[in-house]
């Protein structure tokens, strides 16, 4: 399969939110529910890969993509029904995670290290 020409976090947000038919629950409630549900599939990959190996890396490879593709596009449509967009998002989470590693701080708990 060909790569796909790499894209922004906006358009791909933009992409995303084309493809978002859900019902009306309340702005971010079916998405952070499909959230949750997608996450915990990846979990499951992931426990089941160490628990029992696999016999094609590049299969797990191919089933993780989906999934994590999946988290993607909740996160994207979250974002969207909270009015943010993915890259404001992104910037700010690796301005925080750089801060924590200059103070020293990436390992540990609590959102204010």
């Amino acid at each position: 399969m060909d790569k796909m020409q790499e894209i922004s976090f906006n358009e791909y947000q933009r992409a995303a939110l084309s493809t978002a038919v859900y019902p009306d629950l309340g702005k971010a409630v079916y998405p952070t529910l499909g959230l949750a549900g997608e996450a915990g599939e990846v979990a499951e990959k992931i426990k089941k890969y160490h628990r029992d190996g696999v016999s094609s890396f590049e299969a797990f490879q191919a089933t993780m993509r989906k999934e994590l593709g999946d988290v993607l596009w909740y996160v994207a449509v979250i974002a969207d029904e909270l009015g943010m967009d993915l890259i404001d998002i992104a910037e700010a989470n690796i301005a925080k995670l750089a801060a924590r590693k200059t103070a020293g701080t990436l390992q540990g708990s609590g959102d204010d290290r």
